[in-house]
């Protein structure tokens, strides 16, 4: 099958890297002195799980020259960069061409559907750590790397969703065909938006909060109230996401940190409206008391 991987970041880098190593035709889509670097270079990988290599030659292209039909397009491009990828996908999307969103934002692939109605978009979310290091250069930080989509409809599911889970298994990506992705998607948020709630508040990266103090309990306090408005929304998790969450938070390098962090102190847009913001949001809709959250919004400029 034909890939395309918009944004070639921490997780479209990843992806893209793993996945044309494996032998499968993709494309990466990038930008300025990344894709420079990618295309006269090939994209280096500097990871904990399979050593330091390059991926050369790898396919890659900005939105402007990129002139294929892909079968399965990646969207791992920042929540407030989606609208921008929406005439792109449209202009070179088939009639059976499958988007699966991998982001940061609960609910993203809902919200992109109503966008592309003429496809099928999945919601995704993918388990790792890992960023550009300098243009043509992707830092992993960390052993685990998932990648977890479905359908949201039972009778939206496609075959082609397992033969895409098998070759990013055969790339050495863990891959998961969810048979609930609201409730797995919002597992993953479940870590991901405490965890940048944590650095933007107390401005420190994984190891502050794999040592036992405030910012653990904070980190433990806001993944608490998730379980709450969980619950509030009908949704029941299958594990207990402060266990698994921690496992995944000790398993990172102590100097990891989040892209929404990294973001801020590089004075770029951020996904903090939908990763921090959004959750005090949904507790008022709810009714679900989220004093944590309130407070770290508060100082981080939230206004109601």
């Amino acid at each position: 099958m034909k890939y395309l991987v918009i944004g070639a970041g921490g997780t479209g880098g990843s992806i893209g890297g793993f996945m044309t190593e494996a032998g499968n035709d993709v494309t990466v889509i990038a930008r300025g002195r990344h894709l420079e670097a990618i295309q006269q270079n090939g994209l280096k990988m500097e990871t904990t799980c399979k050593g330091n290599y390059t991926v050369y030659p790898i396919k890659a292209a900005d939105m402007d020259h990129y002139n294929e039909q892909p079968d399965v397009i990646f969207n791992c491009v920042k929540e407030y960069s989606l609208v921008d990828t929406i005439p792109f996908i449209k202009r070179i999307a088939h009639k059976d061409t499958v988007v699966i969103p991998i982001q940061n934002i609960y609910g993203t692939g809902g919200k992109l559907q109503e966008l592309l109605p003429d496809l099928l978009v999945t919601d995704g979310c993918i388990y790792i750590a890992a960023e550009i290091k300098e243009p043509g250069v992707i830092l992993q930080t960390g052993d685990i790397f998932r990648v977890v989509y479905g359908v949201r409809k039972p009778e939206e599911y496609r075959p082609i969703l397992e033969r895409v889970a098998a070759d990013l298994r055969d790339s050495g990506i863990t891959a998961i065909v969810s048979d609930n992705i609201r409730r797995d998607a919002l597992q993953k948020f479940s870590y991901v938006s405490p965890m940048a709630a944590c650095g933007a508040y107390y401005d420190i990266d994984a190891g502050a909060a794999q040592q036992e103090g405030k910012v653990r309990d904070t980190f433990v306090a806001l993944m608490r109230e998730i379980n709450v408005l969980a619950a509030a929304m009908g949704i029941c998790f299958a594990v207990d996401i402060i266990k698994t969450n921690l496992k995944i938070l000790d398993s990172l390098s102590p100097s990891a940190s989040t892209s929404m962090q990294r973001d801020i102190k590089q004075g770029k847009n951020s996904e903090m409206d939908g990763l921090i913001f959004e959750v005090v949001r949904l507790g008022r809709k709810f009714g679900v008391p989220l004093s944590t959250y309130e407070m770290i919004a508060k100082k981080l400029g939230f206004k109601a």
